[in-house]
């Protein structure tokens, strides 16, 4: 057995299983004690709303989309890793309505301490992964640190007029999310071995998976709103739809897909912190139904990793796109709609 398939990639992680991003509260308090930035005309997407990738127009015709994404380990297969990592990075891109073109890697090893194969089959799990969105690997950085890291900078480009923001729902649109959750707790359950073989594959084969079919699907109809399912769960993305939007969205709890197990292992206690800090952030601008226990809320706050896309649809286009989509091999399902009443804030049915 090489050192690559005995190493345990998770181990070396010290913030959990789910590579979770900062908080948005702190987040947000550290980017509002900044100078504002100086305007300009051509940013068409940047800060404001928290949406995925900034977008800058160069032409009336052309626009570039600029997105960067890294965390620790959360699978111990380190191609795998490289992989996931690359696939979440990219996703941004999608979600904005983009075409990604180059990518630069970013890279933090601990050089003397890991075997350099494993760094060797993290970036070919990435390279792997770029080639399969045609993305142009162009260069990249690298630190000696303690803690692997790893993943991307992606440039992408995308019409002007064409842009796939997470504001512009509108009230009467349906809600379509196209990959499963439950990804964080899965993958802090994996830290601590709770997961067979099977189910690893299982949960890494949703988080390798591109979204290219899901965005090139949705080209053809009216999406007002788009945004991919990442760090701050299902219920922090749509919140930041419904915020920057200026709707409200209702999400049927029965209705969003969850990957087997978790409600057992949250359960058992493995829910990561950034998922229950997902919750603190969001609990005040959602309506729980009584009957939703705290477990069932933290699942839809889970923090993933590469998750799908969260699509706001034109409600009478919203079953023929499901159907494509399902036909384009995608995981999708109809979880919800937007609507002119409570806007600004999530009710859970």
């Amino acid at each position: 057995m090489s050192a690559t398939e005995k190493i345990k990639l998770t181990s070396y992680s010290t913030k959990g299983g789910c590579g979770c991003k900062i908080g948005p509260a702190d987040l947000s308090q550290v980017i509002r004690s900044l100078p504002p930035a100086i305007p300009n005309p051509n940013l068409l997407v940047g800060i404001d709303t928290s949406d995925d990738a900034g977008v800058y127009k160069l032409t009336d015709d052309l626009a570039i989309v600029q997105t960067v994404d890294f965390f620790t380990p959360i699978v111990d297969d380190p191609y795998a890793f490289g992989q996931i990592a690359a696939a979440n990075a990219i996703s941004d891109i999608y979600a904005m309505g983009g075409k990604p073109l180059t990518a630069l890697n970013i890279v933090a090893f601990p050089i003397h301490t890991l075997d350099k194969q494993v760094l060797a089959d993290i970036l070919r799990g990435a390279q792997d992964k770029m080639n399969e969105a045609g993305v142009t690997l162009v260069g990249g950085h690298s630190i000696d640190d303690k803690e692997p890291k790893f993943g991307l900078a992606v440039t992408g480009l995308v019409h002007p007029d064409k842009v796939r923001a997470n504001a512009g729902a509108k009230p009467g649109d349906k809600l379509i999310l196209t990959k499963p959750i439950g990804v964080g707790i899965l993958t802090t359950s994996i830290k601590k071995d709770q997961l067979s073989e099977s189910e690893v594959e299982r949960v890494t084969s949703v988080m390798a998976t591109l979204n290219k079919k899901a965005a090139e699907t949705m080209e053809s109809f009216d999406v007002h709103a788009c945004t991919d399912v990442t760090g701050f769960g299902l219920m922090g993305h749509s919140l930041e739809m419904a915020k920057g939007s200026d709707v409200g969205l209702i999400i049927h709890a029965d209705q969003v897909p969850v990957l087997p197990r978790v409600r057992e292992l949250a359960e058992a206690g493995f829910v990561p912190g950034g998922t229950k800090n997902n919750f603190a952030h969001v609990q005040e601008s959602i309506t729980f139904p009584a009957e939703l226990d705290q477990v069932g809320q933290w699942i839809l706050c889970d923090a993933v990793t590469s998750g799908g896309l969260l699509i706001s649809v034109a409600g009478d286009q919203a079953e023929e796109l499901l159907q494509q989509l399902q036909q384009a091999g995608v995981e999708a399902s109809i979880i919800g709609e937007t609507t002119e009443n409570h806007p600004g804030r999530i009710v859970v049915r």
